[in-house]
């Protein structure tokens, strides 16, 4: 895969996540009823993008196993909330939580990763892994927060996760070997 193909899908995969979170945002009471769906939607997305990434770019990039072991949870919790919708609108924080602990981690051990490598900016991976895996232990803490809450929650983690994928495009000719 070329280093402009990995690149271009980052930046899709971060924009479709973002434009999922301001969905989220826009109108939460509503959102209810189509946050699972949604949030299993983006999710698939983001997890296939890394796959994909991986699969075809994991001979030429640094520590390329943490994009595949990302991608693999993704697409597996994605295929569970978008199969079990009613369960998963009840337990939406729960689910949410244990994804965004294992992103947040993911990153931030990644962004250590591109330290090593001298990559500017290794720093705002660091910054987005400890926000992301901060908000998966509150939505843990707090399980039972109102649903326009949860939306906005869910919204915002949606548009870091998009911001992380929009950077990993910006900087991910610094990625490749």
């Amino acid at each position: 895969m070329s280093k402009t193909t990995s690149r271009v899908l980052w930046i899709i995969a971060g924009i479709f996540l973002i434009i999922a979170g301001i969905g989220c945002m826009r109108n939460p009471g509503e959102m209810i009823y189509e946050l699972p769906f949604i949030f299993g939607v983006a999710m698939m997305f983001s997890g296939i993008v890394d796959i994909v990434i991986y699969a075809m770019g994991h001979n030429y990039m640094a520590d390329s196993g943490w994009f595949l072991a990302d991608g693999i949870l993704t697409v597996l919790l994605s295929l569970f909330v978008l199969e079990n919708r009613w369960f998963t609108t009840m337990t939406i924080s729960f689910i949410f939580g244990m994804w965004l602990i294992f992103s947040g981690i993911s990153k931030l051990v990644n962004s250590f990763d591109l330290q090593k490598l001298g990559v500017r900016g290794w720093g705002w991976f660091t910054a987005l892994g400890i926000v992301l895996t901060v908000v998966g232990f509150l939505s843990f803490t707090h399980p039972f927060a109102s649903i326009s809450t949860l939306a906005w929650v869910i919204g915002l983690f949606l548009l870091l996760q998009g911001l992380v994928s929009v950077l990993r495009g910006c900087f991910s000719n610094r990625l490749w070997l």
